[in-house]
């Protein structure tokens, strides 16, 4: 990482840092804390695309189903341990995404978004079509959970796996922010500013593309993995279309300027849908208007009004 770019990544890490070791008493309930951040991770995948190389996917919840429905049959038909089947689904999410990335990529606009929904759909229809496989519309169920790190995280109760998916999400979000600002994070940024000067200077745009599909796909992955090892089944719906709705809404309203939006988008979104819910049925109408107030309004999401208060705190301080 560059000395440049390390105190603007320390100061908002430790914001991050606080957050999640508060969150759970905030909001009273571990296990709504550990889907804040299974979330976070999974818009994390769509926040890194439309910031680094301009591409706003439709799409992420492929990716998070893949990592869901891999590591859950890894577990309970394989009898593969939960770091095993943790890994193999991030991995296999991230081979599929550097396949599609390498079809679709050179596509843009409307043609990348219609792509995106098509291969999202075509993950939906697999899935159901391998039922036998699968459970189809019964998702996995009981899947078993192993000991991680040698018994560190028996991943026994609520809170231990809290503090594990915590852990993995903070060294997700460092190893976003290290690709970010490496030389191929810096090639990514050139190719979003003018693909063509990029091309010109001889390198190949669309393997960039494919790499940062990749990378995606396996952040999403991980997330789907995550959400298996939390619930402990696989429910359908994680690679259905509202999968991929649900991951873009959350980043849009958190912001996909900076890595740090997808948390608080989800913190949003998560909270509203399971707390206002509880009360009043069309808690959606709040995410629809506070969306709209986000994309005419807040084109940097929830994320530029904390960054426009510590702009006017550090003005004020340095008079």
């Amino acid at each position: 990482m560059h000395a440049a770019t390390t105190p603007r990544f320390i100061g908002p890490m430790l914001w991050v840092a606080v957050a999640v070791v508060v969150m759970p008493l905030v909001l009273q309930s571990t296990s709504l804390a550990t889907e804040v951040l299974v979330f976070a991770l999974g818009a994390l995948s769509v926040t890194f695309l439309a910031g680094q190389i301009g591409l706003l996917s439709f799409g992420q919840g492929l990716f998070f189903g893949i990592g869901a429905y891999g590591s859950g049959m890894l577990a309970k038909l394989l009898s593969v341990g939960t770091s095993g089947s943790l890994l193999v689904g991030m991995l296999v999410a991230a081979a599929v995404g550097c396949v599609v990335g390498f079809m679709i990529t050179h596509r843009k606009g409307v043609s990348f978004v219609m792509l995106t929904l098509a291969f999202a759909q075509m993950g939906f229809f697999i899935m159901t079509m391998f039922s036998s496989v699968t459970g189809g519309e019964n998702g996995l169920l009981d899947i078993p959970r192993t000991p991680l790190l040698g018994g560190l995280f028996p991943l026994h109760d609520g809170y231990t796996i809290y503090v594990f998916i915590a852990f993995v999400y903070l060294i997700a979000l460092m190893a976003v922010w290290r690709v970010v600002h490496s030389p191929a994070g810096s090639v990514l940024a050139g190719i979003r500013e003018n693909e063509s000067r990029i091309q010109a200077l001889g390198y190949n745009a669309r393997r960039y593309k494919a790499f940062a599909f990749a990378f995606a796909g396996a952040i999403a992955g991980l997330a789907g993995s995550l959400h298996t090892t939390f619930l402990g089944f696989v429910p359908p719906n994680v690679i259905q279309l509202e999968m991929s709705q649900q991951l873009l809404v959350m980043a849009i309203i958190g912001g996909t300027g900076s890595p740090f939006g997808a948390l608080l988008g989800s913190m949003f979104y998560v909270v509203l849908s399971n707390v206002i819910a509880s009360f009043w049925p069309r808690w959606m109408i709040i995410i629809a208007l506070l969306l709209v107030t986000v994309v005419l309004f807040l084109r940097g999401g929830l994320l530029e009004i904390g960054q426009t208060i510590q702009k006017k705190l550090l003005k004020r301080t340095s008079r």
